[in-house]
């Protein structure tokens, strides 16, 4: 049994490490709502911001950009090439100096101090792309930064803080194993989990601080995202714990959030379990993050699991489905493939009806090499034609098709854009409109349109398309305007 001083000192402890944060949350004027980020109000399967529907692309050089050097150079170039979504870990795998927590000198962490520069980077993190227009998706949890190598030089580790031993919390020495085998207590102080001990109420009292201490900077800022873990394998209670402490701090502060968590299993589509629990629960999973499709899934595999997960996010209750990782690069063994399999899931996920695309880091993902700043500009360029929410998959409409040549989404009769990752040669059924058409190409690996390539097709019948050249492209397939 926990003992009643170790009860009194758990109390005292969060009334003081909450209250500290408490001052700044406390100034906080209510968000204006309609100008922030939120599903847009016209259909709720994409966002919209400062009042106007966005599709969100993204890509950059690492995951937890504000603890990056030369940031406010990396924002510009994202900017600059049309990009408006970033990922931001709350990293805490970095060297010992930016660490959220003071290194004393004795070269231990107090982790009822904070690290003045962490959180000033943070702050200039959220401000930098709110002034860019630049949605920012934070992961509060990361299952990496506490195991392995990275729990070695963990302010959470005993051994690295003077706040509590290892038999006062029951932590061990060493975490070798995968994370995704879930052998960490860190992931489990929520009373009723499966590794959850009494001990574990002081990990939580600093865990809850320092979220309260995260919230006091991002609850003043309206184009923020929030999942609560990165590819957890935990259950889900862990993740829903933390949806309703972050719910709860919003709601006391009169801000509107957008909240969820990001499962593992989510590569198996139709066989996940874990994943599914968002589909019925738009409670506390207001959107989904659906990343991890886009890992050891391939060509029409990787299309088929994607529509399958978009449809069952969508079925009873319609949300944003993002894809803040898009891997694709490093040909790791779970399943990366190349860097040219990153930009065909891009293209997959934003055709199909997905709220946001964003390249993974190197080296498992294209970051912000030219084949993601080519695809980016591409998207943007199409957008100017035809916007995505205004289409959807219609693949029966193509035949003369290969495994993974062609995909296609479209309103029928209006407007048509058909993507062949590489080159080759579909027939498109245009034999239910009379209907006369313009066709455009976009070049995908040069993020451009293709010089004089604008030519005329005519409706009432099946018509072969043939990419115009290799690589990957875009036909951007229009009704005529009269007389043109």
């Amino acid at each position: 049994m926990i003992s009643k001083f170790h009860s009194i000192r758990i109390k005292i402890l969060l009334f003081l490490i909450l209250a500290s944060c408490a001052h700044s949350i406390a100034q906080i004027l209510p968000s204006n709502n309609a100008a922030g980020l939120q599903p847009w109000t016209q259909n709720v399967t994409y966002w919209q911001y400062q009042g106007e529907p966005v599709l969100l692309l993204g890509g950059s050089k690492t995951d937890h950009l504000f603890l990056a050097d030369n940031l406010l150079e990396h924002l510009d170039e994202i900017q600059a090439i049309g990009g408006n979504y970033l990922r931001n870990t709350m990293s805490q795998r970095e060297g010992l100096d930016l660490k959220p927590y003071q290194l004393l000198s004795d070269g231990t962490f107090d982790l009822n101090k904070w690290n003045d520069d962490y959180w000033d980077r943070f702050e200039k993190m959220l401000n930098w792309t709110k002034e860019r227009d630049i949605i920012v998706q934070i992961e509060v949890w990361d299952r990496f930064d506490y195991s392995k190598t990275f729990w070695e030089i963990s302010p959470w580790n005993p051994r690295l803080n003077n706040n509590y031993t290892y038999e006062e919390v029951g932590f061990d020495e060493k975490y070798p194993q995968h994370p995704s085998r879930d052998k960490q207590p860190f992931f489990h102080t929520i009373p009723g989990m499966k590794l959850y001990t009494e001990k574990l109420d002081l990990i939580r009292a600093f865990q809850e601080a320092f979220v309260s201490k995260m919230l006091s900077y991002t609850l003043k800022y309206n184009h923020v995202l929030y999942c609560m873990n990165n590819e957890t394998t935990t259950a889900p209670e862990w993740g829903r714990y933390w949806i309703d402490f972050i719910q709860k701090e919003a709601k006391r502060n009169g801000v509107q959030v957008y909240v969820t968590d990001m499962f593992d299993d989510a590569y198996l589509g139709e066989k996940a379990t874990k994943s599914a629990v968002i589909f019925e629960d738009a409670e506390h999973y207001q959107f989904a993050d659906i990343s991890q499709v886009n890992s050891r899934n391939f060509g029409d595999d990787h299309w088929n699991e994607l529509l399958y997960l978009l449809k069952k996010v969508n079925e009873k209750h319609p949300r944003p489905s993002n894809h803040t990782k898009i891997y694709g690069g490093g040909y790791k063994a779970f399943g990366t493939g190349g860097l040219e399999d990153g930009v065909e899931r891009f293209w997959r996920n934003i055709l199909a009806g997905s709220a946001s695309s964003r390249f993974h880091r190197p080296d498992a993902g294209n970051g912000l090499n030219d084949r993601a700043i080519a695809s980016i500009k591409a998207a943007r360029l199409l957008e100017r034609k035809i916007k995505l929410w205004d289409v959807s998959p219609h693949m029966e409409l193509l035949s003369d098709r290969e495994a993974n040549e062609a995909y296609l989404a479209a309103v029928p009769g209006e407007n048509y854009v058909l993507y062949f990752p590489y080159d080759g040669e579909v027939s498109l059924d245009l034999s239910g409109t009379e209907n006369d058409f313009q066709i455009d190409w976009i070049s995908i690996t040069e993020g451009i349109w293709l010089p004089k390539g604008r030519g005329k097709l005519k409706g009432g019948e099946i018509i072969s398309i043939n990419a115009p050249y290799k690589g990957g492209w875009i036909a951007v397939i229009t009704k005529a305007q009269d007389g043109k």
